[in-house]
């Protein structure tokens, strides 16, 4: 089940997607921790943020929106306080998404983090569509895109994935921006920008108007956008978009991805990251799969 991944061995392909599970040690007295490849942490920024008033998060037919606006304590009680019980699990790698509103606010919290230790990669979150100011901006102009992880990549002491956002009209021209700005991976889908109304009330359901919907709503599109980057550029695919079950892991190591992140699936249940490992490794069982990696970009063609 192991695999390689952006200069990381993974114990597997599975990991805990940002914003969905805390940072980390939240959740290490119902999962076993060891038992994923890795967890990638909120989005951490240099100063603490507040995040949007409430409502934050509204129930879709097929998924969530949220808007929750990268609440976090900021970086220096992340290293203080939330990075050191994570020691205790060494197998599970520690990614940490970073996020500014400037590039110079992504520079100095890198800057920061590279004094930490325990830290394994960090994941360039250019991709947010619930803030006013930096995430989004960054991701869908290619020029402030090569800018920033441009001089990203020149600071950071660790692998460096770039989570892109799907909102732009070509997902795999970003991806191939970041590839020649230096990243050393890619991980997609984030969030699809929507929004949700009360007819009753004729008000948005979100305080912030709009928000990002994931879940399996967006599954089939993330998958297509994963399979056009993974053939798009060299750099290794972190795939996610709506994964619940082993299938779906398996569907986005065939589109091309080398790893995938579990998101939403965390909410309806808390042990989900564990449980899609464990049936992915059964998956692979029952399907003479003798190594997990095989199975990246192996999609036979329909003729």
């Amino acid at each position: 089940m192991k695999v390689s991944f952006a200069g990381l061995e993974l114990v597997n392909p599975v990991i805990a997607a940002s914003g969905t599970f805390g940072y980390g040690i939240e959740f290490e007295e119902i999962v076993s921790l060891e038992r994923l490849g890795a967890i990638v942490t909120k989005g951490i920024s240099l100063q603490p943020m507040a995040g949007h008033v409430p409502p934050r998060m509204v129930q879709t037919a097929a998924g969530m929106l949220n808007a929750i606006g990268l609440q976090n304590v900021g970086v220096e009680e992340f290293i203080a306080q939330k990075l050191p019980p994570m020691k205790r699990y060494p197998k599970c790698k520690v990614i940490v998404n970073v996020f500014g509103y400037t590039a110079g606010e992504y520079i100095a919290t890198i800057e920061r983090l590279n004094r930490a230790e325990g830290i394994a990669a960090y994941e360039l979150n250019v991709s947010c569509p619930n803030v006013h100011a930096g995430g989004m901006v960054f991701g869908a102009d290619a020029g402030s895109l090569e800018y920033l992880v441009s001089r990203a990549k020149a600071t950071a002491s660790r692998p460096l994935i770039v989570k892109l956002t799907p909102n732009v009209t070509s997902i795999a021209q970003m991806a191939r921006v970041a590839a020649d700005a230096g990243a050393d991976a890619v991980s997609l889908v984030n969030t699809f920008l929507a929004m949700s109304i009360d007819a009753e009330q004729r008000r948005p359901r979100l305080s912030n108007v709009t928000g990002g919907l994931s879940g399996p709503a967006i599954k089939p599109i993330a998958l297509r956008m994963v399979y056009e980057t993974a053939r798009a550029v060299k750099i290794p695919v972190l795939g996610m978009g709506g994964i619940m079950t082993p299938e779906d892991a398996v569907e986005f190591l065939l589109a091309g991805a080398t790893a995938v992140e579990v998101g939403t699936a965390s909410y309806a249940d808390p042990r989900a990251a564990e449980r899609l490992a464990r049936g992915l490794e059964s998956w692979c069982k029952n399907h003479d799969v003798a190594k997990v990696a095989s199975l990246t970009g192996a999609l036979k063609s329909r003729e």
